[in-house]
């Protein structure tokens, strides 16, 4: 069976065991699998079992399902911007699962109240250039270029634009907590 034929690619294991600096007699002897089942299981050549996949996942701090997810997407996702305007905003817009990806224009003396595409996620606004204010229900945060702010986004906020700006907004789902 080729390597592009195969729907999960447990090569991973490999790259995550040269990473830790461990050998296979190591990742055998955490996890009591067989040097030969490891070495079968690196090369695709060996089926995994949910028990195995627990007990490997165990071995470099992960859980099963972020073993599983890094073997079922073991190459990029390329993807190209959509460009809108929204308000005083112009965007560009990239997002994959769990993550949405903004950059944005706006011209000094604009206020945008209601910022779409929110959920139950974090916002993060990083400013590039120019100066804006992000008003909460309890505070409010002046950013300059290089600052950034964090924020839960199913908080009514606005964003009011101080100078010409150019700044990068990130929407996180909560899933994928920092």
């Amino acid at each position: 069976m080729k390597n592009s034929d195969l729907t999960l690619d447990f090569s991973i294991v490999r790259e995550l065991r040269k990473r830790a600096g461990m050998t296979l007699e190591d990742v055998s002897q955490k996890s009591n699998i067989s040097i030969a089942g490891l070495s079968k299981l690196e090369r695709n050549q060996n089926m995994v079992e949910l028990d195995t996949l627990y007990r490997l996942a165990r071995v470099f701090g992960l859980s099963a399902t972020d073993l599983l997810n890094l073997a079922e997407s073991c190459s990029a996702h390329a993807k190209k911007a959509e460009c809108y305007t929204s308000g005083p905003f112009d965007f560009e817009r990239v997002n994959f699962k769990g993550i949405d990806c903004f950059y944005a224009k706006a011209k000094a003396g604009e206020q945008l109240k209601k910022p779409e595409a929110h959920g139950d996620e974090f916002e993060i606004c990083w400013v590039r250039k120019g100066s804006i204010t992000i008003t909460l229900p309890r505070e409010q945060h002046t950013l300059t270029p290089g600052q950034a702010l964090k924020f839960d986004a199913a908080l009514e906020h606005s964003y009011e634009i101080l100078e010409d700006s150019e700044m990068v907004i990130l929407h996180l789902e909560k899933t994928h907590r920092f």
